[in-house]
């Protein structure tokens, strides 16, 4: 689904438009409600990891899927990533089949079973954290430290899939972002479990010897979370004078492209958009916009791979 994410959701604390939709939160709460139990399903011969969120969208969990199927491979854990498919999705789709190996089907039980014939030891889900069709082995929640929960709301009153004390029943949390943000939101996340695991997490611009920061740029992005592209950019001094932001997973016309390249020609500017954005754009403008390279970094990297291992119970 295809939306603007209203700006009350990310208020400090909820204001009336909140409790006024508070009402209509009841049917997400009674659906986590009834979807406690999950369906017995086999001891397999693969390690299952979830990547996924509470909060709705802009949280990491593709880069961070990407990253655990970069670390497995190189300690020789033959991995796949899969993800549920979605005909609006097929940005994310096309980026992770760059940087990896997916298995993308209508069903995850079926893509599961898909990955065990094909004798991968690790299955890392993007998404489906909210699946209980399957028992994962290990579930891992992403938060973006600029948005942590919003109001603390649920849909649609707030930005949350689930409630914040769901975190009891999950094995890992990674926050990603600024670390000077992250005192306070890990005091918060042990008070609800204070057996998790913490990691902490940031993006890191690939190509940054690309851009020239003497000159002035105009970005544009359709991605869950501008904020943390914008202040990627910025956090590397290059000079951002417009943003021009849509939707996630967002379909760009000829309109909207026309409309970023004559603001950026009139202000003499060079023009910024994210990998996402820019695998999904026709031929004729690629050669007109550059492209930030982003990937994510772990800052514990090697107990973040000794998680990973914990439940490497191969036959």
């Amino acid at each position: 689904m295809k939306f603007s994410k209203p700006e009350f959701w990310d208020l400090k604390k909820p204001n009336f438009l909140s409790y006024f939709l508070l009402p209509l939160t009841l049917p997400i709460s009674l659906n986590n409600f009834f979807l406690k139990k999950k369906k017995n399903w086999k001891k397999d011969r693969i390690i299952k990891v979830c990547v996924g969120n509470i909060y709705i969208g802009g949280t990491g969990k593709t880069p961070l899927s990407i990253k655990i199927y970069d670390l497995l491979n190189q300690e020789n854990i033959k991995s796949i990533v899969i993800k549920k498919f979605y005909k609006n999705q097929l940005d994310e789709q096309k980026l992770i089949k760059k940087y990896s190996n997916l298995i993308c089907k209508k069903n995850r039980l079926n893509a599961l079973k898909e990955a065990e014939n094909h004798g991968y030891k690790y299955a890392v889900f993007d998404d489906g954290l909210q699946d209980r069709s399957i028992n994962y082995d290990l579930s891992i929640v992403c938060f973006s430290n600029l948005l942590w929960i919003g109001n603390g709301f649920l849909i649609p009153a707030g930005p949350l899939r689930e409630k914040i004390e769901a975190l009891k029943k999950y094995d890992a949390v990674v926050l990603n972002g600024n670390k000077l943000l992250n005192e306070k939101i890990i005091n918060q996340i042990k008070e609800i479990n204070p057996k998790i695991e913490i990691f902490e997490s940031n993006y890191e611009l690939k190509n940054l010897s690309k851009f020239n920061k003497d000159i002035n740029y105009t970005i544009f992005s359709g991605i869950g979370n501008s904020k943390n592209f914008f202040e990627l950019l910025n956090k590397n001094e290059l000079k951002i004078i417009k943003e021009f932001k849509f939707p996630d997973h967002h379909n760009y016309k000829d309109d909207d492209l026309q409309k970023i390249i004559h603001f950026a020609k009139v202000n003499n500017t060079k023009i910024i958009t994210t990998e996402k954005d820019f695998i999904k754009l026709e031929k004729k403008y690629l050669d007109k916009i550059m492209v930030a390279k982003i990937e994510l970094t772990i800052s514990k990297k090697k107990e973040f791979v000794n998680f990973l291992k914990s439940k490497h119970e191969i036959n």
